[in-house]
């Protein structure tokens, strides 16, 4: 496998590639699960194949510790990145070019799948290179970095390009180019990521003097992988705390833009598509801004440990402004973006407590695998209450729905009391 070298003159500022490499790791999730829903539905394929379909697309990011030892084992993470975004780039000027076709959708979806599954291994890499790359502290104060421009790629990638798709369909009535402008576009991008990252990305690993791996070899390892995980102290609790740290926010996130965008007349607030984008995507943005930078400014002066709960209050007290704008009458458009300010602001802060814990659980000898396998239950503890939020909210309405994820915040800050943590981890010394 490949080990951490230190050396200075392998230094780059973390400035010139965390954020770039956090804003590309964010782009193909957000086009396999969001950009792919609202293309099909243009394109008039039914809710209930979109749904079907588009679901299992999200189980390469449960399933991907599997082959995360692989990535631990084979070459260096810094290639494993690179080579993955010339993948990604290639298959979405594959996905641009099949929409014209007469089978598009099942060619398409294959095309997903391979972005899915490549983004999952993209995933692995970048987030073992961020812990080879930094120093605890350095992983402290970038944390909030690099969980902001994730969120800002899902911004834009949810906001700017749909945006770009209407106005091609406005303009030209061509559905299928407008996407294949869309699907071009973040081909180029990721040619561009691919290119910049062989520079920027500095060369921090050396690989290991075996080269020839035999099946033998690779299945040893990987069981001693799996093993040497559930064996580190707190494991039990520690994947309680992946599963239900975010158990409110995994079922508010699927429920919100319904929640702004539903008539007034069935508990929502009816708001206009502009209006939506305005608050979550330019107020809320900037929220989670603030909120992601300060949480890991923080967190790198006084560490993990003093933070820890903190950060769990503050993502789930925030949740009351759903609370209240479901019971407000007619709340006014500034009352709206203060409530979803707050809450987004609270989210980044609390957030980075539980990406901190992911790396804090993930050190040792296997921490690029780890830390696959802890977002992996991370990934299981987002879809499996999200796919129940629907049948919650419609069973019994926003008000009491909101009120139900308040319950929920139990959870999440009960879970925090168990853990115990070192006090120096990601501390300044």
């Amino acid at each position: 496998m490949s080990k951490s070298i230190n050396s200075t003159c392998a230094k780059r500022s973390p400035w010139a590639w965390v954020p770039t490499l956090y804003f590309a790791q964010g782009l193909p999730y957000i086009a396999v699960m969001t950009l792919s829903v609202i293309m099909y539905k243009r394109l008039g394929v039914s809710n209930t194949d979109i749904a079907l379909y588009t679901g299992w697309l999200y189980l390469p990011w449960v399933i991907k510790p599997f082959w995360s030892p692989f990535v631990d084992i084979i070459s260096t993470k810094r290639q494993w990145v690179i080579i993955m975004q010339w993948f990604v780039a290639i298959a979405f000027a594959g996905i641009a070019f099949a929409l014209p076709v007469q089978f598009f959708f099942s060619l398409t979806l294959a095309v997903f799948w391979l972005v899915a599954f490549v983004s999952s291994t993209h995933d692995i890499a970048a987030d073992g290179y961020y812990m080879l790359a930094l120093t605890e502290h350095e992983q402290s104060f970038y944390v909030g970095i690099r969980s902001t421009f994730y969120r800002i790629a899902s911004v834009a990638g949810q906001g700017a390009l749909v945006v770009v798709a209407g106005c091609i369909e406005e303009s030209t009535g061509d559905i299928p180019f407008a996407w294949g402008v869309v699907f071009f576009v973040l081909s180029a991008m990721f040619l561009f990521f691919a290119v910049y990252h062989s520079w920027a990305l500095p060369k921090v690993e050396i690989r290991n003097t075996k080269r020839n791996y035999t099946f033998n070899d690779v299945t040893k390892e990987f069981v001693r992988i799996f093993v040497a995980f559930f064996r580190k102290k707190q494991a039990g609790l520690a994947i309680l705390f992946m599963l239900l740290y975010r158990l409110p926010e995994a079922q508010l996130i699927k429920l919100i833009n319904p929640f702004l965008l539903d008539a007034s007349s069935i508990g929502g607030l009816g708001l206009s598509t502009s209006e939506v984008g305005i608050v979550y995507g330019t107020v809320g943005i900037i929220g989670l801004t603030a909120g992601g930078i300060i949480g890991g400014i923080l967190a790198a002066k006084k560490g993990l440990h003093y933070w820890l709960k903190p950060m769990a209050w503050s993502m789930s007290l925030t949740c009351l402004t759903f609370v209240y704008l479901s019971w407000a009458s007619e709340p006014s458009l500034l009352t709206i973006n203060t409530c979803v300010f707050i809450e987004q602001f609270g989210y980044g802060f609390g957030f980075t407590a539980y990406m901190l814990y992911l790396i804090y659980f993930s050190e040792g000898e296997f921490s690029t695998a780890h830390y696959s396998i802890c977002t992996g239950f991370m990934a299981l503890g987002m879809m499996l209450p999200g796919m129940a939020a629907g049948w919650i909210q419609e069973t019994i309405g926003y008000r009491y729905f909101f009120i139900w994820t308040m319950i929920c915040c139990i959870a999440t800050i009960g879970v925090t009391y168990l853990l115990k943590i070192n006090p120096e981890f990601g501390k300044k010394h």
